[in-house]
């Protein structure tokens, strides 16, 4: 059982919600963070940075969706409404960098590894937005 479902397991105020989707889509999103930022980090590394300035301002946005998606999930947030728009919009973010680190990922193993994590994240927030009533 990894640390975040142990949390959700215990936590008294957590109510009816689907705990694997929450968990789930908690992991996918701080993953996500990180892979995005460390891809733009090894995208500004490249010799023909100029070509990925799109790929890194998406990797920034994601990954700072993704990082407040994941907060907030963390928390027994109970405005479903609140809850619903931030997954939409994390799922939104992550299909747009995901496509276009997929773009480049014949080119830069770390855009591969990328658009991999965004469509991961993507997956999890669809699922997850399929328990919320």
């Amino acid at each position: 059982m990894t640390a975040t479902r142990e949390m959700l397991r215990t936590h008294p105020g957590l109510g009816a919600i689907d705990q694997e989707a929450l968990a789930a889509c908690i992991d996918a999103c701080f993953e996500c963070a990180q892979t995005c930022t460390s891809c733009a980090d090894a995208c500004l590394a490249e010799d023909m940075v100029a070509g990925l300035r799109d790929c890194i301002r998406l990797n920034l946005d994601c990954a700072d969706v993704c990082n407040a998606t994941g907060s907030v999930l963390s928390r027994a947030t109970t405005d479903v409404a609140t809850v619903r728009a931030l997954v939409e919009a994390c799922r939104t973010s992550c299909r747009a960098c995901g496509d276009e680190c997929g773009r480049h990922a014949d080119m830069h193993e770390h855009c591969k590894v990328c658009a991999e994590s965004c469509r991961r994240c993507e997956d999890a927030c669809d699922k997850l937005l399929a328990t919320l009533t």
